[in-house]
């Protein structure tokens, strides 16, 4: 509760010369001119690592296989991990922007970290189980209920190559957006 100037109090309201002293002393004041979406470094810098890293397995898939694959364009798995391009942009993009000591970027770095471990461990070992199960339902007899059973998706997770690779990519993306933005970074 803060009292106003007559001696009544004003529940729930902070003084402005409180709030800008608090983020003034606590170095937290950022400036930025523009809150709009296309131009916010670190949510572009993710998008465009998960893009190319999409569309490289497009490519390659159509290098391959000789064919389009528009599955390839969302679908989960696969050299390099969009996943990991996508978190690790958005990490390093944060930490350019707003410096790699603030607990915005230590939030976004623990949610990369979370998101690789989750690829090459839970999400690698279910698409492997996927692949035995397809295997075994494939054996069945005919006449067995689970014998037309639609086969699991087996490419989900990421091999630890495969998420270097993405983590790598995402890097390179923030960075090279970095420098083409100027994007005012407090480093």
């Amino acid at each position: 509760m803060v009292m106003d100037e007559t001696g009544g109090s004003t529940v729930g309201l902070i003084p402005d010369s409180f709030a800008n002293s608090t983020a003034t002393a606590t170095g937290a004041t950022t400036s930025h001119s523009s809150s709009s979406l296309f131009s916010n470094y670190p949510l572009i810098s993710a998008f465009l690592a998960f893009a190319i890293a999409q569309s490289s397995k497009f490519v390659a898939s159509w290098y391959k296989e000789k064919r389009w694959d528009l599955k390839e364009l969302v679908g989960s798995g696969g050299m390099p991990s969009s996943h990991s391009a996508t978190v690790t942009a958005l990490a390093m993009a944060v930490g350019l922007q707003e410096g790699f000591g603030g607990s915005l970027f230590a939030a976004s770095l623990v949610l990369a970290f979370v998101v690789m471990y989750d690829a090459t461990g839970v999400r690698l070992h279910a698409g492997r189980q996927a692949e035995v199960l397809n295997q075994i339902v494939c054996e069945l007899p005919a006449e067995h209920p689970l014998a037309e059973s639609r086969p699991l998706r087996e490419l989900l997770g990421h091999t630890p190559p495969q998420v270097v690779a993405g983590a790598t990519l995402g890097l390179v993306i923030a960075t090279i957006g970095h420098f083409f933005c100027g994007s005012g970074a407090q480093v």
